[in-house]
């Protein structure tokens, strides 16, 4: 049985491959998007627990828009707004751009904002409290 579904939202095959071998290597499902259009059509079919998402895809900003429209939530989408996200990105790296949850929570709707790349047992230990906070303390069925 599955410790939860975690969506994936990424261009990058190869990393959403290595993210997915760890994930799936613990005991979780995943589902993948490869941009924000698809993260969004699939929310309502998937119904993730966790998404990990980043942010420069198809333009600069795109997994910024994706985290606002559930947070918000626009319609279609309430079901979602306490879904925890994880922000994984590369783009300090790529546009010198620096983001801290602690100063830019307002501009930053996601739980956990990590810059890439990630250690796997960083990245597992983020979905296991985000999954345990989420779900008031208690541990997958």
């Amino acid at each position: 049985m599955s410790k939860g579904k975690i969506l994936l939202v990424d261009d990058d095959p190869d990393l959403v491959e290595a993210m997915r071998l760890v994930l799936e290597g613990n005991g979780y499902e995943c589902v993948h998007a490869s941009n924000g259009t698809r993260a969004l059509e699939a929310l309502p079919k998937e119904k993730p627990d966790v998404m990990v998402l980043d942010v420069m895809m198809d333009d600069l900003t795109e997994g910024f828009h994706v985290a606002y429209k559930i947070r918000k939530p626009e319609p279609g989408f309430e079901a979602f707004s306490k879904m925890p996200i994880i922000m994984l990105t590369a783009i300090g790296q790529r546009t010198g751009m620096k983001f801290d949850l602690t100063t830019d929570a307002d501009y930053l709707p996601v739980e956990e904002f990590i810059e890439k790349p990630v250690q796997p047992k960083e990245l597992l230990a983020k979905v296991e409290e985000l999954l345990k906070r989420s779900r008031g303390g208690r541990p997958a069925l």
